[in-house]
């Protein structure tokens, strides 16, 4: 559950009114939601120098996407006990900091869900029928309809990388024009797709029958540049790419080369790798459709998204339950138990990463003197881990099981007094789709609740789950912690921490490593190869 901390005077009273700030221009269906029970102030959350005077006696802040709500702007605000964002991204508020300021963050995260798949569309249909070059012709006075000739979408194949709420939308209206539709997410499961009528493929069969692409995912470690001049070059001659989800998934050179070739026939772009985007190679070319990022500039999308940001404002400064909290605070929750959702967050990721997809399966197992506590918030804190780093949109503690309902996951939350080895101990542990176990163990050590990943895939360890981290199975036998050292040393990644567990000598072994930095891919493949290893991960929680 959802509550406004206590130590920052968690409900208000007639006699007191909160304030409210609104530091950018929102619907006027907004202040409404908000009724009258608050103090409502208005400035502009761009001027820095308004920006921090006016939050320093607030109790929340309503933010776009301009205001930048930072470990600055929290330290001013003295009595913040909330930040809304109207609309999905978080790319401006600083979550970590407001976490450890016990501010809650709020967003709206199926405001723009709508407009972003209506858009994706309209740039699929605009690229191709060379709207956009037509249109210029025509107001220079050149009359061209031999010159753009275009093709229909009625009966081509239709590629959707990435199937989240805003994919899912996207297929069901190219459906609609009669479209074959096919998509790629290794964290959907096949029967999940099955039901929205996707047949699901792997990546390099997307590219080659697909007559059209549109990109649907999340920005993540693992997906900048995941399109790039080796999947353009085996992609259908003729394809028509769409990216209305966020910029570098797709790169940028790569596809002005195989648009100048020929290679890809036309794209519509929303997004780009760095935003403002005002000068690109791209916008020189007839067969670009380019947009400043509208996916959720629609009047509909900015009052859904205020609406419904209000309301959590509402709620949270009432103590009450706030189902678009994408951090978790509260009173409700046992001293004892806090520190350990950070912790059982980062597991779900970690788990995630080293599975390579989406459990069937998941058991959360609780152990030890926490669970005289009620732990069910380590469940909610195990799924948002799971799903953060695969799911287009924002996940919080409440979305979170429906997220895993969606895609066929069943979870379960195991609690047991007794833990022979640890005071406390929490596991995620897996079945994947062809009936492999995934396993993952933390704990907290000290005085100073240090968190430590203790077990993966039943090898021991002992490491500080830290930004980057990476895991190598592989054969046991001489010589492998070395190579994994020359190579990474050789690329300019240092080593913060390295465990070595096997479970026989000359038997199968595990090398866990923290690392400084992120390690790049073609790294990864070096010593994949190297070890001859069994599989290679890396996971970045940053």
């Amino acid at each position: 559950m959802h509550l406004i901390p206590t130590q920052r005077n968690a409900v208000i009273s007639p006699a007191d009114r909160a304030v409210v700030l609104i530091a950018e221009e929102l619907s006027p269906a907004t202040v409404e939601a908000l009724g009258p029970d608050f103090e409502v102030r208005h400035c502009d959350g761009v001027d820095r120098e308004v920006l921090l005077a006016a939050i320093a006696d607030v109790d929340a802040i309503l933010v776009r996407s301009a205001t930048k709500v930072d470990a600055e702007a929290l330290a001013a605000a003295r009595r913040l006990r909330v930040v809304a964002r109207a609309g999905v991204g978080l790319d401006n508020v600083d979550v970590r900091a407001a976490t450890m300021a016990g501010v809650m963050v709020v967003n709206a995260p199926t405001s723009n869900i709508v407009s972003a798949a209506e858009l994706a569309v309209a740039l699929m249909l605009a690229a191709a029928r060379h709207v956009s070059p037509a249109h210029a012709a025509l107001r220079n006075g050149e009359w061209k309809r031999a010159r753009y000739t275009g093709i229909e979408l009625y009966e081509k194949t239709v590629g959707v990388v990435g199937l989240g709420r805003i994919g899912v939308l996207v297929a069901q209206r190219l459906a609609a024009f009669g479209m074959n539709v096919i998509a790629y997410d290794p964290y959907v499961q096949a029967g999940r797709a099955a039901q929205v009528g996707v047949r699901l493929v792997d990546l390099d069969t997307l590219l080659a029958e697909s007559d059209f692409m549109s990109v649907h995912l999340p920005r993540t470690p693992e997906t900048i540049g995941l399109i790039g001049a080796d999947q353009l070059a085996v992609a259908k001659p003729g394809l028509v790419l769409v990216n209305a989800a966020r910029g570098g998934i797709v790169d940028e050179a790569a596809l002005y080369d195989a648009l100048k070739n020929g290679q890809i026939a036309a794209a519509g772009l929303d997004v780009f790798a760095t935003e403002p985007c005002t000068d690109s190679p791209l916008f020189e070319l007839e067969n670009v459709v380019a947009t400043p990022h509208l996916g959720a500039s629609t009047a509909e999308a900015q009052e859904k998204a205020g609406i419904s940001v209000a309301r959590s404002v509402r709620l949270a400064l009432s103590g009450e339950l706030v189902p678009d909290a994408v951090n978790v605070q509260g009173g409700v929750i046992a001293e004892d138990v806090r520190p350990g959702i950070p912790l059982t967050e980062k597991l779900g990721r970690i788990f995630t990463g080293v599975a390579g997809e989406v459990a069937q399966q998941i058991d959360v197992e609780v152990r030890g003197e926490i669970t005289e506590n009620d732990v069910k918030v380590l469940e909610l804190a195990a799924l948002k881990g799971v799903f953060t780093d695969v799911i287009e949109d924002a996940v919080s503690y409440v979305n979170a099981p429906l997220l895993a309902a969606e895609r066929g996951t069943a979870v379960r939350l195991v609690t047991e007094t007794e833990s022979p080895d640890h005071r406390n101990l929490i596991t995620i542990r897996g079945t994947l789709a062809d009936g492999s176990q995934v396993s993952v163990s933390g704990t907290l050590v000290g005085i100073n609740q240090r968190e430590r990943l203790v077990e993966v895939n039943g090898y021991d360890i002992d490491l500080e789950p830290t930004d980057h981290l990476a895991f190598f199975a592989y054969h046991d036998r001489p010589g492998m912690v070395g190579t994994v050292g020359q190579i990474l040393g050789a690329a300019g990644v240092n080593i913060a921490g390295m465990q070595v567990s096997r479970n026989a000598k000359g038997g199968e072994a595990l090398v866990a490593l923290s690392v400084d930095s992120v390690i790049p891919a073609e790294v990864l493949t070096d010593i994949e190869s190297a070890m001859s290893a069994h599989s290679a991960r890396t996971i970045d929680l940053v």
